[in-house]
């Protein structure tokens, strides 16, 4: 009788570890391919396709499908300070639904690195100035 009583919560538990260990799973490859993505973005000979490839290169092990399951925004690839924010919701990734986390809610990979050689060519500027 009492295992009939504990039971329900014995398997929400159960649940809520393993959508948990997935979310956490989820959200650390999304840091990656955004800091793969930025290392990319710092080269001075990068272009915008070398860095969606190389996010998408990092996101395909998870064989999610892009703009559905996550999307991506980036800086300008001429800007000094590069950035990356791969996102996607909750309810794309889920394997339970919304049981144990709310809807709406988004789980964010992001990253900036500074552009290879732009604090020399800044000073270089000022100095010519």
């Amino acid at each position: 009788m009492e295992f009939a009583v504990v039971l329900p919560l014995l398997v929400l538990m159960l649940f809520g570890i393993v959508e948990f260990g997935w979310l956490f799973m989820i959200r650390q490859t999304l840091v990656n391919a955004a800091r793969e993505g930025c290392r990319v973005a710092i080269l001075k000979t990068a272009t915008s396709d070398d860095v969606a490839a190389r996010v998408r290169e990092v996101m395909q092990p998870l064989e999610f499908s892009e703009g559905t399951d996550w999307n991506f925004t980036a800086s300008g690839i001429d800007d000094v300070v590069q950035w990356i924010r791969v996102e996607s919701s909750f309810e794309a990734v889920a394997l339970t639904g919304s049981l144990v986390v709310p809807d709406g809610t988004t789980i964010t990979g992001e990253c900036s690195m500074r552009k290879e050689g732009a604090a020399t060519e800044e000073i270089q500027e000022g100095v010519g100035a």
